[in-house]
């Protein structure tokens, strides 16, 4: 989709998608910066125009995903850290260069327990969520799965996986008994 407004309009979203499936993520964006005078363009490339797009920060609007561990470290530099702001291909996507955001990185990295990790990531997060490079989504902490009660499973589970299904449930008898009893 072209708008005839980014051809002379300097205020003018590029947004490239590798998959049509994600237009539908931009595109909502569209009315409201149109609104405000912004042309608004989605061009779906193939993958490797994408990545050299990414690796050169061409565009205005992309789907992305960080993945983050319980326990976060080093990866914080590579993706938001002003050094990797410079390096074409860093996974500095964003392409954030502040000083206060490698301080957080290192109070991050540098964290000596668990309760002084945890007040410096949720610092980093908010620092990063208030400049507002980022629209959260996927944010859904369920997992939606469709089985027969014929498994058991821990009565407490991991907080990485909500469902951890099926690496540690186990086949219970008794429950597989019951349900053929009922059909």
């Amino acid at each position: 989709m072209t708008s005839p407004q980014c051809a002379t309009n300097r205020l003018c979203a590029r947004s490239f998608l590798f998959a049509t499936t994600y237009e539908r993520f931009v595109l909502i964006y569209q009315d409201a910066l149109q609104r405000l005078g912004i042309g608004v363009t989605v061009r779906v490339v193939d993958p490797v125009q994408y990545e050299n797009r990414l690796r050169n920060w061409e565009f205005d609007i992309i789907v992305a995903a960080w993945e983050e561990s319980q326990t976060p470290g080093n990866e914080q530099r590579d993706y938001w850290g002003s050094r990797a702001a410079k390096a074409p291909g860093s996974r500095n996507l964003i392409g954030v260069a502040d000083t206060a955001i490698d301080a957080l990185i290192d109070h991050v990295v540098l964290a000596t327990d668990w309760i002084e990790l945890v007040a410096a990531t949720r610092a980093l997060d908010c620092v990063l969520l208030w400049h507002h490079h980022v629209v959260p989504q996927w944010s859904y902490n369920k997992v939606r799965t469709a089985r027969w009660d014929r498994f058991a499973k821990p009565q407490l589970m991991p907080i990485l996986r909500l469902s951890a299904f099926p690496d540690i449930w186990w086949w219970d008898a008794e429950r597989a008994a019951r349900i053929a009893t009922q059909r």
